[in-house]
Parts: structure tokens; sequence; C-alpha cells
């Protein structure tokens, strides 16, 4: 077969033009750190690439979720604290009063301060964390002690488990119930105690106690499951940590070029085009400009 100029030209131009794009090719991977800027470029980096960022972004709502309910937790234990504290007071101020150290004036003040312990039980009752109660279970809009027209306080019961997904397929229940703490007993127990102080020579003290005893372990019970939660949650929280790390890593393995390795072949490349543009200069025919030089 017969070459002719034309013929060589053509093939200059187009290995020409192929250096061209393998230079732009590895210009934009120093450029953007990534093997490919199109799908097109390697389908199959580009689907394993879509696969890795859902996984990771499976992982940082997991995280996110881990951060709510270690938020939640702590804001119920610390809430059930100040549960124990107040319980522990009365506690305290029943057995000063079965001691028969209290005046008439002492015993009027503890009557005052067992009322505001009181009150401060049903706030305890009603913590809000981001605006929403956490003793209520699903129904966070509404608090589960309210007082209703006549005065009376009406308690929440039937309260459904607040679940947050904390893995894929584990949800954990960070709800610690109203029903099960902060319950009409509870209440009526802190009214005997008052009605008991007023009268403490006819009262059945010991009784009291073992009341108020009962439900500082079921306080102390409910702490210690919250405990047990957070610490599950805390391991949780570290293997995502973990498997973010590796996601990150496979990601990163998948889609971003090796830069000392991309620098090399783009000088390499660059001679291969200056060669290439040198030998073309050669090949093209010459004419009768070139003569008049």
């Amino acid at each position: 077969m017969r070459v002719t100029q034309s013929m060589l030209a053509g093939s200059m131009l187009r290995n020409i033009n192929n250096s061209f794009t393998q230079l732009a090719e590895l210009q934009n991977q120093l450029y953007t750190g990534k093997k490919i800027s199109r799908a097109s470029q390697n389908p199959v980096v580009a689907m394993r690439g879509i696969t890795y960022r859902e996984s990771l972004s499976d992982i940082e709502q997991f995280q996110s979720n881990i951060t709510h309910a270690q938020s939640w937790l702590d804001n119920t234990d610390s809430s059930l604290n100040h549960a124990t504290k107040a319980l522990s007071r009365i506690r305290d101020l029943v057995v000063q009063a079965k001691n028969g150290t209290m005046t008439p004036e002492d015993q009027e003040k503890v009557e005052k301060e067992i009322e505001q312990l009181h009150q401060n039980l049903i706030e305890v009752g009603n913590t809000t964390f981001a605006g929403r109660y956490i003793f209520n279970g699903t129904d966070t809009e509404n608090p589960p002690i309210v007082k209703d027209d006549e005065g009376n306080f009406q308690y929440a019961t039937g309260q459904a488990p607040y679940l947050i997904e904390v893995s894929s397929g584990v949800k954990i229940d960070v709800a610690t119930k109203a029903e099960d703490v902060f319950t009409g007993d509870l209440f009526a127990m802190v009214s005997n105690v008052r009605d008991a102080l007023k009268n403490v020579d006819d009262a059945d003290l010991d009784g009291v106690l073992n009341d108020i005893d009962d439900h500082l372990e079921t306080v102390i019970s409910a702490r210690a499951e919250v405990g047990a939660k957070t610490n599950r949650i805390e391991l949780v929280g570290e293997r995502m940590n973990s498997q973010q790390l590796f996601a990150k890593t496979v990601l990163s393995e998948n889609e971003d070029v090796d830069i000392e390795k991309v620098i090399t072949e783009l000088k390499t490349q660059e001679t291969v085009h200056r060669a290439a543009l040198a030998v073309g200069a050669r090949v093209i025919q010459p004419s009768l400009i070139d003569f008049l030089r």
C-alpha cells in the first residue's frame, strides 16, 4: 500500500491529539486529586464510589443518632440524679423527725421544704431536652405530669418506647418512662410524708421510710438501666468511628490518585509529547515558504 504524505500527516495529528488528551487527563488528576472526573472514564470506579459514599453517609447518620441518644441519656441520668437527691433529702427529714429533734418551728420549715421538694420532683418529671419531654416516651411534645382544671395532677401512662437507630437494624429505647418512675404513687408518698410530719407522735415513720426507700430503689434502678444503655451506645459509637475511618480509607483508595505517580507520569507524557511534536515537524512535507525562510 502506498503511504501518502496526507496519511502521514493525518496519523501524526491523531497521535498528537491523543497525547494532548492524555496530558489533559493527567493535569486534571493533578488538580482535582481524583482518578476520574466523569463516570464514563471508569464506570467501575464510579459505581464503587457511589456504593462507598452511600455506606459512609449511613455511618455518619448513625453517628449523628448516637450523639443524640447520648445527649438524651445524659439528660435523663442528670434528671434522675436530681430525683435521687430530692428523695434522699425527704428521707433525711423523716429520720430527723423520728429522732424527735424538731421543734414546732422546725416542723413548719420541714413542711415547707417538703412542699418545695414535691414541686421539684414534678419539674424533674417534666424535664425537657431540645424542647422535648424526655420522660414521656414518643409523646415528646406533651408533659407527662399535668395539672387539670381542678388543681389535681394527672400522670401519663401507656408511653411508647422512644427508639433511636444507632446501627443498621439496631434500635435502642432511650426513654425512661414517667409511669415507671414519676408515678402517682411517688407523689402520693410525698404527700403522706408531709401529713405524717404534721403529727409525728401518731405517724408510722418506719412505714414512711420503707415507702421512701422503695421509691429510691426504683429511681436508682432506672439510673442503672440508663447507665447500661449509655455504655452500650458508647461501644456502638466506637465501632461506628472505626467503620467511618475504614469507609473513608476505601473511598480514598478507590477515587484518590497517587500524586507522586501522577507527577511522574505527567513529566513522562510531556517528554513524549514534545518528541511527537518534533517528529511531526519533520514528517510534514516542506513547503515553498520553508525554503524562503
